[in-house]
């Protein structure tokens, strides 16, 4: 027996694009095994598609100035400096526009502590795509925790990449698949034309 046609993107206008992290300070990272500027130019390719079709981009950045400061054998690497402020901003290659939303957080994932989950019901968003760097941090912790509230997703495996080649295979092969739809740039952007 063969499973049923299920449409990818059903309600576009019912639809948000949310990127984790594609911020000034994280521009010049190392990343594997898509580089930023890549990741960039997917993150962009999608959003344009979305706006066009009626959905909503949502970029999630991360105030490292304002960090949890949790116990933890491996504390972020940002823990006591103070960052300049340029650093937390949506880097401008990226593509925010306009009518696009904007959400702080303050550690890894983006529904704690944040009114991402609010804005999400208020847009009445039916399916998230998600996206951004990096794979084993902001991403992982924001679909754990958005699936956890019930939200669909689509999680664009080239418009991520993480710190490790291996960890971001990992997450997409094993975890990822279990919690959501895993697909590429060109399947989601052609699932909005």
């Amino acid at each position: 027996m063969t499973e049923p046609f299920v449409e990818l993107i059903p309600n576009p206008n019912k639809t948000a694009l949310v990127v984790i992290d594609l911020q000034n300070a994280l521009m010049g990272m190392n990343t594997a095994p898509h580089a930023v500027a890549d990741v960039v130019k997917n993150n962009r390719r999608i959003a344009e598609a979305l706006r066009a079709a009626g959905g909503t981009v949502i970029w999630v950045r991360v105030d490292v100035n304002s960090m949890l400061s949790l116990p933890a054998d491996e504390p972020s690497r940002f823990g006591g400096q103070k960052m300049p402020e340029e650093l937390m901003q949506i880097a401008p290659s990226a593509g925010f526009t306009e009518g696009d939303l904007l959400v702080t957080k303050h550690h890894w994932g983006a529904f704690a502590q944040t009114d991402l989950e609010q804005q999400l019901k208020s847009l009445g968003a039916e399916l998230i795509i998600l996206t951004g760097i990096s794979t084993n941090a902001g991403v992982e912790s924001t679909l754990r925790q958005g699936t956890g509230l019930g939200f669909a997703f689509v999680v664009v495996e080239d418009a991520c990449s993480g710190q490790d080649a291996a960890d971001h295979r990992l997450a997409f092969e094993k975890t990822f698949r279990r919690l959501a739809r895993v697909r590429s740039t060109a399947e989601v952007v052609n699932a909005l034309g």
